[in-house]
């Protein structure tokens, strides 16, 4: 993998990225648009590990840092000019540890430090650097805030009834 400052997403994925060419060692088959990792996993498997991945190894196509990534699963999130969606986790594969050409590599991407993969709903392009903000939380933690917002409306409301 090769860094770069900045990347465009379309419709499938990453522009010159092997999967979106078809090229993928799971492609057809097993295909993310993006995928994301987190800085601090990278940290971590460093120092836990011994295992340095920064130069790319991880085969993920964006670094970030400061939010986890899981966190941005079934959530609509936009970088830089693109909107993207998290639609699953990306476990490590024993072909990542074959391409890195060290042992240890698929083990220490585990538990997850593998990151997740996102889908493109906005085509655009991402830079070093761009903020990674929340466009629309998962399904699941709005319904969460708004029963809680429910109960304590609820809860309100008997107190003013037995006054």
């Amino acid at each position: 993998m090769v860094a770069h400052d900045t990347i465009e997403v379309v419709e499938g994925g990453v522009v010159d990225d092997r999967y979106l060419r078809g090229t993928g060692h799971y492609a057809p088959y097993d295909v993310c648009e993006v995928t994301l990792v987190e800085a601090e996993a990278l940290d971590t498997i460093e120092s836990d590990y011994g295992i340095d991945l920064w130069d790319g190894r991880h085969r993920r196509n964006i670094v970030t840092r400061g939010i986890s990534v899981y966190e941005l699963l079934e959530t609509t999130f936009s970088i830089g000019g693109a909107e993207l969606r998290g639609t699953r986790p990306r476990p490590p594969c024993a072909h990542v540890e074959r391409v890195a050409d060290e042992d240890g590599v698929a083990r220490a991407l585990g538990e997850q430090r593998g990151g997740i993969c996102a889908s493109v709903l906005t085509p655009g392009e991402i830079a070093v650097g761009d903020l990674l903000e929340i466009v629309e939380a998962d399904p699941r933690t709005v319904g969460r805030d708004i029963a809680d917002r429910l109960a304590a409306t609820s809860t309100h409301e008997d107190e003013h009834q037995h006054q």
